[in-house]
């Protein structure tokens, strides 16, 4: 049978692509494209460019094949924008994948894995963050993940669909293979910038903030290669298959990086210093989110293999210097 992968040309989701077609399965991706890349995804999918707010096209695709599963990672990711924008947010987050739920359960697909993230923890007392403390985000970004969590909760109650959400923390790194990796221009993932400045691709770096509640007064974020995340829903979509029940699960390595910790460690891969400024706190940048992440490890018996600081930056320079020489004019 058939897995539907939506946003399957973007960072995330172009990994699950390449994944799922390693193991030899099915795939059909759905993009609009509006900060995907068509070249992300390989020829060997079946590639739809439009909008999963379509319930037109939805319908259509879905009664196509026989879809075992929908992997959901299309939507809108940035913090702060959603903080400026959060009707926009709201309506890609949720209202989108609302539809996209309704067509999954009108078309009887059994298994739903969604991309979700760890913004809907806010700011939390205790660290690490188990899937059990409180439900307090602090973004609209946040926010409109866990309405969608909601909804598949209830929708698994009410119909004969079960799902996984996986609750990512920071995602960062590229495939070991150099097929895939973060290519957005616009991007605002830290790893990303710095591997960007230390190119000299941007003039320089931005810390925002240094006033925090931290060590060194600047945030804390459990970083996770796309590689390892990637094998979570993999281990997510065999768990569900096998009748596993209804779940979130945090996706992180329960150890946290500060922002002056990635940038020496990008500094250590480059062997020269970062140009840095200071900026402002951004809004709805927690302090500290590190992923208290037994629950992925013991139910879905995923195992991470490149849950190295040093590894994840050298992977993510080594797809920047790749994405320069895909980009530039023949």
């Amino acid at each position: 049978m058939a897995i539907l992968v939506t946003g399957g040309a973007g960072y995330i989701g172009s990994h699950m692509v390449l994944a799922l077609l390693d193991s030899g399965e099915d795939v059909t991706v759905i993009d609009n494209l509006s900060t995907g890349f068509r070249w992300a995804v390989p020829e060997a999918a079946r590639f739809i460019q439009g909008d999963i707010g379509d319930d037109g096209l939805l319908e259509r695709v879905l009664s196509s094949a026989r879809y075992e599963a929908i992997i959901h990672f299309a939507g809108s990711i940035v913090v702060p924008d959603s903080v400026a924008d959060p009707l926009g947010y709201y309506l890609n987050n949720t209202v989108k994948t609302r539809g996209l739920i309704a067509a999954a359960v009108a078309a009887g697909v059994p298994h739903f894995i969604f991309s979700s993230t760890a913004a809907v923890y806010g700011i939390q007392d205790e660290m690490p963050v188990y899937e059990t403390a409180r439900l307090d985000p602090i973004s609209p970004y946040g926010t409109s993940k866990l309405m969608s969590e909601v909804m598949l909760r209830d929708a698994a109650v009410a119909h004969d669909i079960t799902y996984a959400a996986l609750r990512y923390f920071n995602v960062a790194g590229a495939d070991p293979l150099g097929r895939s990796g973060q290519s957005s221009p616009r991007a605002t993932h830290l790893i990303k910038v710095a591997s960007q400045a230390a190119l000299g691709e941007r003039p320089y770096l931005e810390i925002f903030g240094r006033d925090y509640p931290t060590p060194d007064g600047t945030c804390i974020r459990d970083y996770i290669h796309v590689t390892d995340l990637i094998a979570a829903h993999v281990a997510a979509l065999d768990y569900l298959r096998a009748g596993g029940r209804s779940d979130v699960f945090n996706c992180g390595y329960g150890k946290g990086y500060s922002v002056l910790e990635v940038i020496a460690a990008v500094e250590r891969a480059t062997n020269h210093p970062l140009v840095v400024r200071d900026g402002p706190p951004r809004p709805g940048d927690a302090p500290m989110l590190v992923a208290g992440a037994q629950k992925v490890r013991e139910r879905l018996g995923w195992v991470p293999e490149h849950d190295s600081l040093d590894e994840i930056v050298s992977s993510a320079l080594q797809w920047e210097n790749r994405l320069k020489a895909k980009l530039a004019p023949a």
